[in-house]
């Protein structure tokens, strides 16, 4: 085991986040920790790693056991360099070993400039080194907050595979629904601070808490039915019988004491938008570079009413600047944008713009609108909010007491609330709870504008999107379908420029020079080399299968791919020696 914690409890100010909850981790664990914004994720990470301590409760941790924390926010600054950074700390004995490792994890992260300042660097940089740090510890326990946030696809692809191979304990929080699916054995649930456990990973956990809601539901109709009759038997009164059972008595006021039936926080919110005319934004020609750097180049696009865009590509590359010249906000070099007469922006960008800490809550959204008109009617900012889980005594907070999570989803209300028609979403799902995810795609089902998503959360864009944009080493690239669709693609041209080597099979004159013998060793391998033909031709055929099964997965895609060339070479050397032996059998039986 390399920790356990009993009865933790940890409040801030009046507001519970923990309540008596057990937790346990042994060494080859690896547990997502999922719950909506606020409910005290992070803090328990942070608990876990003696960062932040309890109020009460005991928590018994392995004294051999090395542990490595990823911060959700990564403040980095100064002047040592990022070798120096990620290897601070380390032995001095295995230094050299561990430069090497540090400088391979950083590569795979796209980070090659080692000697650089941190200081210097942006942040998703800073992230990917803070990571690479917590890698390079070899530790026992790896504690992760939101490590795939600002991670662009193919470092998140490679940390999954990374971790999914890891020896050590982990325990993380990662609003990345196939990244929780691929690598966890075990899902918590922190609600109302209590933590709920589900063996498996997020597929698992997702029917096993439908189970449990659909169970919640038969006890809580049970108690119903029986509070009825024995509310019925009270009002009896004395009619029929003298005096009351005290035990039944007893059991009727426990029954109406129980809370009833809780389905957890669930954030709701209905379609709210603006009329939208035929002329949406056209993006005529446009082009843009930073620092002798070409971002894109004439690109044009009309969107039109019913698009579900996805964007992506490598940090940096200019998917935020794209979305920002629409907005105005940025003035391309050349072409323009055109924008429709109706059209309405709601634009979600990556900081919580316009968020004054000092600022109440309820006062931040009424600014924008007081009531908003939905499909069930009119809902006033304070529904609204309630709807986004911002309790009364949360509205009348302050905005700078709210969790980051919270901040974020309170942006996001605060987008919707204006009732655009069409929404530019710059990386939605960082920060945000895997709830308040859900609901932004229903909302977006129902949604009847443009939406245009720039986000590296593969389950996200193939939630809502039907065209993905990708930026590319030619230009931005369309590409119909969803984030999945795109990486088949991707995969079956990788495979076409990679094709199998045609067989050629090697065929020996026969010498005529003496007489051949047979070795003690040529003759066992006679015997035996069908079956090591048949076995290397169903290894491959096993191998053919997981490619298919592989396409979404690029990694492992280039693994497998590897290996079933290394089988065909194997096969065809055999095969050479099947040939080789049986003109050997034939000539001396021939002599």
């Amino acid at each position: 085991m390399i920790l356990s914690a009993e009865k933790i409890s940890k409040s801030y100010g009046l507001k519970p986040l923990l309540a008596e909850v057990d937790f346990y981790l042994n060494e080859h664990d690896k547990v997502g920790i999922i719950g909506t914004n606020g409910t005290g994720k992070s803090t328990f990470l942070k608990i876990l790693a003696e960062l932040e301590y309890q109020d009460y409760g005991e928590i018994s941790r392995n004294k051999l056991a090395k542990i490595a924390y990823l911060d959700q926010n990564t403040d980095i600054s100064g002047e040592m360099s990022v070798i120096n950074y990620v290897l601070a700390e380390k032995r001095e004995s295995d230094l050299e070993i561990q430069e090497y490792e540090a400088k391979d994890i950083l590569g795979r992260l796209e980070i090659t400039e080692y000697d650089k300042p941190v200081g210097q660097l942006s942040g998703g940089q800073k992230k990917r080194v803070a990571i690479a740090q917590a890698l390079v510890s070899n530790s026992d326990l790896l504690i992760l907050d939101e490590p795939t946030n600002h991670l662009d696809k193919d470092s998140i692809l490679w940390l999954e595979q990374y971790l999914i191979k890891y020896s050590g304990a982990i325990v993380m929080i990662t609003h990345d629904r196939y990244f929780l699916d691929r690598v966890t054995n075990r899902i918590v649930e922190i609600e109302r601070g209590n933590l709920f456990t589900y063996e498996g990973n997020y597929s698992k956990y997702l029917e096993m808490k439908s189970l449990r809601e659909e169970s919640l539901v038969g006890s809580e109709r049970k108690r119903q039915t029986i509070l009825k009759k024995e509310l019925a038997w009270m009002k009896q009164g004395i009619k029929a019988r003298g005096t009351r059972s005290k035990g039944r008595v007893e059991r009727y006021e426990k029954l109406r004491d129980q809370d009833g039936l809780f389905k957890g926080d669930k954030v709701e919110v209905s379609s709210v938008s603006s009329r939208l005319g035929k002329k949406i934004i056209e993006i005529k020609h446009v082009s843009k570079t930073y620092d002798n750097k070409i971002l894109f180049k004439d690109f044009e696009y009309t969107i039109l009413r019913k698009d579900r865009l996805g964007i992506i590509g490598d940090n940096g590359c200019g998917k935020s600047t794209l979305l920002q010249i629409i907005m105005g906000i940025v003035e391309p070099d050349s072409g323009h944008v055109d924008i429709g007469d109706t059209v309405k922006i709601g634009y979600f960008s990556q900081e919580n713009e316009n968020l004054k800490p000092e600022q109440k809550v309820l006062d931040y959204i009424k600014d924008i609108a007081e009531i908003v008109v939905t499909e069930e009617g009119k809902i006033t900012a304070s529904q609204m909010l309630e709807r986004f889980l911002f309790t009364p005594d949360l509205q009348h907070n302050a905005i700078g007491r709210l969790s980051g999570g919270e901040k974020r989803r309170l942006h996001l209300l605060s987008i919707l609330m204006g009732a655009p028609n069409v929404l530019l979403l710059d990386e939605p799902t960082n920060d945000l709870d895997i709830e308040t995810l859900t609901i932004l795609e229903d909302y977006i089902d129902s949604f009847k504008g443009a939406v245009v998503a720039v986000s590296h959360d593969r389950y996200f864009l193939d939630r809502i999107v039907n065209r993905v944009f990708a930026f590319e080493a030619d230009g931005i690239n369309l590409y119909n379908g969803g984030y999945s669709d795109y990486l088949e693609i991707l995969n079956k041209r990788m495979v076409e420029a990679n094709p199998v080597k045609p067989k050629v099979i090697k065929t020996r004159v026969k010498s005529t020079s003496g007489k051949k013998k047979i070795t003690f060793k040529e003759k066992h391998e006679y015997e035996t080399i069908d079956q090591d033909l048949a076995r290397l031709e169903k290894q491959i055929g096993t191998i053919e299968l997981e490619i298919g099964a592989a396409a979404t997965n690029y990694d492992k895609l280039q693994g497998l791919l590897k290996k079933k060339e290394q089988l065909e070479n194997d096969l065809e050397h055999k095969t050479e020696r099947w040939v080789y032996l049986t003109e050997l059998f034939e000539e001396v039986e021939g002599q």
